[in-house]
């Protein structure tokens, strides 16, 4: 399609309800507004690819979190690349490529050019910017290095290892001259880890012996552990954490969908008491609030170990911003393979 508005109507997926556990389509409705128009100092932006990402979940729910919730009846919230249909605004024009945050999950949004980063002209692939060179790249790179530090000959351990954000952490790990092992949903995904992406072991956490084998694979410990999983990951890690140990927690997947705390007893008195016994450091961190100001360091530093082939990374397009809802709750039971992206409209 021309950068041209090709019909008069905005499509939106609005939240429609507050999920009660495991999120829906019903969750979400598809509606058709105006096209907005530009006032002085906006530009108006045409998406073309919208991430998905398992933060989204916790913005449809209304407790208490470090982001205010979406609002009932409100577009829902996402990053997503543009193309500039028309501008208002100075440093961009129309035909450009832009990273943003304030169009979320529809076909036509405005911007005031906050948290909106142009990509130029020509990006050789602007889906990037929404994985490895965006958000999880991000999240991979500063947590991993900066609260993880990682050293030479420790052992590094991720979970969803071939997500943007685990498949990157191994994947610096290795870079870093450390043992890398990985745990991913069935056996393609393990292989895929370490045949494609060099991790040294992946395990699969569907498998009865989980435990047994988590251990098998690190003989000397786990020196870092990037926690973004939690539930069953966590306890197989937590007996295997080496003195000194630290663990960057970007999130807690196995849990974004739970209504009532997990069955069996209760695990904060062991948690607690591995933290003191072990000194471990455990942190957790908001990207964007904790790291912003050191998005030029990431970026030059990941574009270059990708250009020159020694990060890989791997996509999986959806086709159709209707497709949105079902992929998304999709992803959050492990079905995607890759950084999840939505390809809303055509290139250009």
């Amino acid at each position: 399609m021309s950068l041209n508005q090709s019909n008069n109507h905005n499509r939106r997926l609005v939240l429609a309800s507050r999920p009660r556990g495991a999120p829906s389509a019903d969750n979400f409705r598809l509606e058709q507004a105006d096209i907005p128009k530009p006032a002085e100092g906006q530009v108006l932006l045409r998406t073309v690819f919208l991430s998905l990402a398992p933060y989204m979940r916790g913005r449809m729910s209304d407790a208490p979190s470090y982001a205010e919730p979406v609002a009932i009846d409100d577009v829902m919230v996402g990053g997503t690349v543009n193309r500039v249909v028309e501008s208002r605004l100075d440093g961009f024009a129309a035909g450009d490529w832009v990273l943003s945050y304030s169009c979320g999950w529809q076909d036509y949004g405005l911007s005031d050019g906050t948290m909106l980063v142009n990509l130029g002209k020509n990006p050789a692939q602007p889906s990037l910017a929404l994985g490895l060179l965006g958000m999880p790249g991000f999240t991979a790179y500063m947590g991993l290095l900066d609260i993880g530090a990682p050293k030479e000959a420790e052992t590094v351990v991720v979970a969803a290892a071939t997500g943007p954000v685990g498949a990157t952490v191994g994947q610096i790990g290795k870079l870093k001259g450390c043992r890398a092992v990985g745990v991913a949903g069935g056996p393609e995904k393990c292989r895929f880890a370490v045949e494609e992406l060099g991790f040294d072991a992946c395990i699969d956490h569907y498998a009865a012996d989980f435990d047994k084998q988590l251990a098998a694979a690190c003989p000397d410990g786990i020196d870092v552990y990037y926690e973004n999983v939690g539930g069953k990951v966590l306890d197989g890690v937590l007996p295997l954490l080496n003195t000194n140990a630290r663990v960057p927690v970007c999130g807690l997947i196995a849990q974004y969908n739970a209504t009532k705390l997990p069955e069996g007893p209760d695990r904060l008195g062991l948690l607690m008491g591995t933290i003191l016994t072990k000194r471990l450091k455990v942190q957790g961190f908001i990207i964007f609030d904790d790291y912003g100001h050191r998005y030029d360091e990431f970026y030059q530093q990941m574009s270059e170990w990708y250009a020159a082939g020694k990060i890989k990374y791997r996509e999986q397009v959806v086709d159709g911003l209707e497709q949105a809802p079902e992929a998304f709750a999709g992803m959050l039971e492990g079905k995607n393979f890759g950084k999840l992206v939505v390809r809303v409209g055509a290139n250009g």
